[in-house]
């Protein structure tokens, strides 16, 4: 099996990245449209719809399968040997903003439901706010892999 990660890494590595640009592109986007939500629109009307669709299809067409993907071909390169040396500190740094960023996607999923059920109490303000959060992990993860501190 290590042979055949070692033949494949640049593969993985490749479906990695394009896994993580689709899912920060996500993470950017939702919370975007939810300042807008919050705004803009009123609730009950066509346009309330309108934003539930785009949220729930973003959250549910691209952004959970991206994070999937992020997932699996990031444990792949993890596994490809001499790819992590987890005696240095960037992966476990790498490691807790992944987790960290998931948290993230999943706390957005909680809100999208909240808009849903018509339970959002969240300001524009605060989704301005939050958009930060997913800014912050990707420095954290990007300086932490190519710098390797």
């Amino acid at each position: 099996m290590t042979d055949f990660l070692a033949d494949w890494y640049l593969w993985t590595k490749s479906l990695h990245v394009v896994s993580v640009i689709a899912w920060m592109a996500g993470l950017f986007y939702l919370p975007r449209l939810f300042v807008y939500h919050v705004e803009v629109v009123e609730a009950a009307t066509k346009t309330d719809q309108l934003f539930q669709t785009m949220e729930r299809r973003l959250l549910r067409a691209i952004m959970n399968p991206a994070m999937i993907s992020t997932w699996v071909f990031g444990l792949l390169l993890v596994a490809t040997p001499g790819v992590v040396d987890w005696s240095m500190v960037w992966p476990w740094v790498k490691a807790g903003s992944v987790l960290m960023m998931t948290w993230f996607h999943m706390w957005l999923a909680g809100r999208r439901k909240d808009f849903s059920l018509g339970l959002n109490v969240l300001s524009g303000r605060r989704y301005r706010m939050m958009n930060e959060v997913p800014t912050v992990l990707l420095l954290l993860i990007v300086f932490s892999v190519i710098v390797k501190f």
